[in-house]
């Protein structure tokens, strides 16, 4: 049974940091990309962080490139979400999703139930 549980999100003021985990399992971690997606109220779901399979390449939105930083552990099946200098648009809630497969190519699409963040003062 394939599971993305997200964990780490909360309430948090102007300027400050979260990190979000994501912890995976009944499915091969390793072999496949892994995204951050955000959903903002009244907002379409958007890609926030991209990373590869062996975590060699990452990617990033132009509204958090510089703030945001993703990674994994792959000895550990879970994959991060590292938010730094968080605004009051970056509220939202934070899913995990799994991506393409490396050997495949073929998108997974494996979602977790989200993790809200709430940037407020």
């Amino acid at each position: 049974q394939v599971q993305l549980v997200e964990s780490g999100g909360g309430l948090v003021q102007p300027g400050g940091s979260l990190r979000l985990s994501c912890a995976a399992s009944g499915f091969t971690f390793s072999m496949y990309d892994m995204n951050w997606y955000r959903q903002r109220p009244g907002k379409e779901r958007e890609l926030v962080a991209s990373i590869t399979s062996r975590g060699g390449l990452t990617n990033y939105a132009d509204s958090v490139k510089g703030r945001f930083t993703v990674s994994r552990d792959n000895a550990k099946n879970a994959v991060y979400l590292s938010m730094n200098a968080l605004n009051f648009e970056d509220t939202a809630v934070y899913y995990c999703n799994a991506g393409r497969n490396l050997i495949t190519g073929r998108p997974a699409n494996f979602w977790g139930q989200g993790t809200q963040v709430t940037v407020s003062s």
